[in-house]
């Protein structure tokens, strides 16, 4: 019965491994589509200036996006660059609003193709995944790999060199030849990947990008398929270009690693950075995606704690200075103690309540 079922799983999952892809585009470029695209892309942005002066106009400015589209007239923007600390450094490049809206349209119709193929236990920029179920089923993981923290519990933690910068666009193409046979969506898609260059190499994908999520995932998805089916492993998590492997075993985890390089070099030509390879112990803790994971109990990283606790002290000085709303102080609040929620923190959030108060700051309605 198993048998059974497992060959009806296999036989659907294949055909959709293989299912092409060949008349897309004019669905995805349909001015209803283009609406609900807007909609999508408009979330959480609704009192942005650039949002507001686009909906003055908003017919006008979604059918020219329209025209621009249906006519193959559409050419990229050029990309504003700025540096954020997240905590390190990054270079994001913000394409142009219009660019933008038509990024979240073509991602539609990635979504479609791909997300049906993609391992389930990739988290990034997809829908009921984020970086908290990512920690939540690595903590499950470790249960089971553990046999509830009755056997030793190894993770291999690992991450990608230089990621977004060092994207090969040709075999990024390639791969997207192999699922996508309609030309005017493949040519769009050159245009956005080609449009940016970081060395006039075609390497590289902007930070930044909705659309450079999509192609993250659609292009560390090989790998996933490398991990998964040719070296057989069963537990493994990845988020972006940050993965881990589970293992009793330290010395089958350090195995794996000469066949991971020579994957990534050779068929991706990206590489592991080798001073983010790590081992954990699960009972010393296993560090991944801002929390530490134990065989009980999950707490946020030190330093995101420390950085965390910086900017609220940081931001009820520009209350005081009168640089900041007690609402906007109240919103950064919340929404730390929301990141709070997802690991055993009560302490930390009384803490955090503790800070507030002896800092005196009032809320003016009360």
């Amino acid at each position: 019965m198993r048998t059974l079922e497992f060959n009806t799983c296999f036989k659907i999952y294949f055909k959709l491994f293989m299912k092409i892809y060949k008349d897309i585009y004019k669905r995805l470029t349909s001015i209803e589509n283009i609406y609900f695209s807007f909609l999508e892309f408009r979330k959480d942005k609704k009192r942005s200036s650039e949002i507001l002066k686009f909906e003055r106009y908003i017919e006008d400015n979604l059918f020219s996006i329209y025209d621009k589209l249906k006519n193959k007239a559409y050419i990229p923007g050029e990309y504003s660059a700025f540096r954020i600390t997240d905590p390190k450094m990054r270079l994001i490049h913000k394409a142009p609003l219009e660019d933008r809206i038509i990024h979240h349209v073509l991602c539609r119709g990635l979504e479609e193709i791909y997300e049906p193929i993609f391992i389930a236990h990739s988290y990034s920029c997809r829908k009921n995944k984020g970086t908290h179920k990512g920690v939540r089923d690595l903590f499950r993981f470790t249960k089971i790999v553990s046999r509830n923290n009755t056997r030793a519990c190894w993770a291999l933690k690992c991450d990608i060199r230089k990621f977004f910068a060092s994207v090969d666009q040709n075999v990024l193409l390639e791969i997207l030849n192999k699922k996508i046979k309609d030309d005017d969506y493949l040519n769009i898609l050159k245009l956005i990947i080609y449009g940016f260059n970081l060395c006039h190499e075609n390497v590289g994908l902007p930070i930044g990008n909705l659309t450079s999520q999509y192609f993250a995932n659609i292009y560390m998805n090989e790998f996933d398929q490398f991990v998964k089916h040719k070296l057989k492993v069963k537990y493994y998590i990845r988020y972006t270009d940050d993965f881990i492997i589970l293992s009793q075993n330290k010395n089958y985890l350090t195995g794996l690693l000469d066949e991971m390089r020579y994957f990534l070099k050779y068929r991706l030509k990206i590489e592991l950075h080798p001073d983010k390879i790590k081992f954990y112990t699960l009972k010393s803790g296993i560090d991944f995606l801002g929390y530490i994971v134990f065989p009980y109990h999950i707490l946020p990283r030190h330093k995101t704690k420390k950085r965390i606790f910086r900017k609220i002290r940081q931001r009820i000085a520009e209350v005081k200075n009168g640089e900041l709303s007690y609402d906007s102080l109240y919103q950064v609040i919340q929404s730390y103690l929301g990141f709070f929620t997802h690991c055993n923190s009560f302490r930390i959030r009384e803490e955090i309540e503790n800070l507030l108060q002896g800092s005196k700051v009032q809320n003016p309605r009360t």
